[in-house]
């Protein structure tokens, strides 16, 4: 079973997406795309600064894109698929949960609304890297974070008030080290919950069908069958920890064989190489991937 993962914020860099535009067909996407989002993706994946990409409701939307343009290359049918926080809104599409437009503009919403959410008290996120994984919640929880993203491979990701994170940076768990994210605010913790709303109201106007591919969701890595359902986990998911390192388990309980993510690339595959032993991977960067990618999803060596 090869699994395709999409990542989450944080991933993208200035210019990304300029290689994709020498894929036929995949400027019109893009603008497809945009157009739902109402965001001028072209240009802000191509041009725009580090800031300009760096802000949620411009963030999440780009990084969603880049995954729907990654699989639409891809050319292969996915069975089996799972996202990292905003990468869930790409899975959801791939796996045929929600319509392209219907994830772009659902994305766009989400973003809005944790752009407000961050704006209302400063806070901020740091990944923690190494050491004890219970010595390192332990810690972060002490200081009145949160452990918002459980990542495996020796990353757990706080979240919460800028002191406290600058406590933990400057007194860290044995052996770790603390690096802050460049993210707007503290992501799946309670200083969200007023995004949860918003969303709430509008994935009730959608109408999701069941996952016609394997899926995973990162609140506790079980496997979703219900496109209901897993709609509901993606509103209460941006108030709620990633528990990523349950879905490589779900993963290699499920009998994985190769694992392809979906650009902007290499965050996930970075995680399996230690969470996944032994278990190929192919990051797709940028087209010139393809072919590896598409040769380990029909199983050639």
């Amino acid at each position: 079973m090869i699994v395709v993962v999409a990542p989450g914020q944080g991933s993208q860099t200035p210019g990304f997406l300029a290689p994709w535009l020498e894929v036929d067909g995949a400027r019109e996407r893009l603008d497809a795309l945009g157009e739902a989002a109402g965001l001028d993706l072209v240009s802000l994946g191509t041009t725009a600064d580090g800031d300009a990409i760096r802000r949620t409701d411009v963030a999440q939307p780009l990084i969603v894109a880049a995954g729907l343009l990654t699989a639409w290359a891809l050319e292969r049918e996915v069975t089996a698929i799972a996202g990292h926080s905003v990468g869930e809104i790409t899975a959801a599409v791939v796996a045929g949960v929600l319509t392209e437009t219907d994830g772009m503009r659902f994305i766009a919403q989400r973003g809005r609304a944790m752009a407000e959410a961050a704006a209302a008290v400063p806070t901020g996120m740091s990944a923690v890297v190494g050491g004890d994984e219970t010595a390192v919640v332990d810690r972060i929880e002490s200081l009145g974070l949160v452990p918002a993203n459980r990542n495996g491979g020796g990353q757990v990701v706080a979240s919460g008030a800028l002191d406290a994170l600058e406590s933990l940076r400057a007194e860290p768990p044995a052996g770790a080290r603390v690096i802050p994210l460049q993210v707007a605010g503290a992501f799946h913790s309670e200083y969200m919950r007023p995004a949860v709303g918003t969303l709430r109201a509008f994935a009730d106007t959608l109408s999701p069908a069941d996952p016609a591919a394997r899926l995973w969701t990162n609140r506790d890595g079980s496997e979703v069958a219900s496109g209901a359902a897993f709609l509901d986990l993606l509103v209460g998911q941006v108030a709620s920890p990633v528990r990523w390192d349950r879905c490589m388990a779900s993963f290699a309980e499920a009998g994985i064989t190769g694992l392809v993510e979906l650009a902007p690339a290499g965050t996930l595959t970075g995680l399996a190489k230690r969470g996944l032993k032994g278990v190929p991977t192919v990051a797709v960067k940028t087209p010139a991937d393809l072919p590896a990618a598409r040769n380990l999803l029909d199983g050639i060596a």
